[in-house]
């Protein structure tokens, strides 16, 4: 079952599901931009929203964008703030070394996903609860080359 919630948008373009139960929204492009290889830019999408409070919105880089042209979103996830009232940009950077990339107007993006938020009550404390992984970080879980 799909739970949904009302977000009150301007926009010329509201972002759409492509697919029953898909968790993004497609954002699309509200400017012409080329990405050269290597190059970032922040492209508009012409999208303000009003999320309820105790939501963000997150926005992510498209998948087909990322395997097939290397098209990815710099900040990933990019967030969205309850309180924000502006236009959702998104940072697009190019990493392919060797092709530039057009975004027309009109194109899909990146993707917006909505998600309920806490927020926390950060409590200073001079020790912290033990736990089975402790402090172990980056790599503590071991790695074979060629293997995940």
């Amino acid at each position: 079952m799909t739970h949904s919630v009302d977000v009150p948008i301007i926009a010329a373009a509201a972002p759409l599901y492509a697919h029953p139960g898909d968790a993004g929204a497609d954002l699309v492009a509200a400017e012409a931009v080329r990405l050269e290889p290597g190059a970032r830019a922040l492209v508009g999408t012409g999208v303000r929203v009003a999320l309820p409070a105790g939501y963000a919105a997150f926005v992510v880089p498209r998948s087909g964008l990322a395997a097939k042209h290397g098209i990815t979103v710099v900040n990933a996830p990019g967030t969205v703030d309850a309180g924000y009232r502006g236009e959702i940009k998104v940072c697009l950077l190019n990493t392919d070394s060797a092709s530039a990339y057009d975004v027309a107007v009109g194109d899909r993006i990146a993707q917006l996903i909505l998600m309920p938020v806490h927020q926390a009550r950060f409590i200073p404390v001079d020790v912290l609860p033990e736990s089975v992984r402790g402090d172990g970080g980056f790599g503590s879980t071991g790695y074979t080359q060629g293997k995940n």
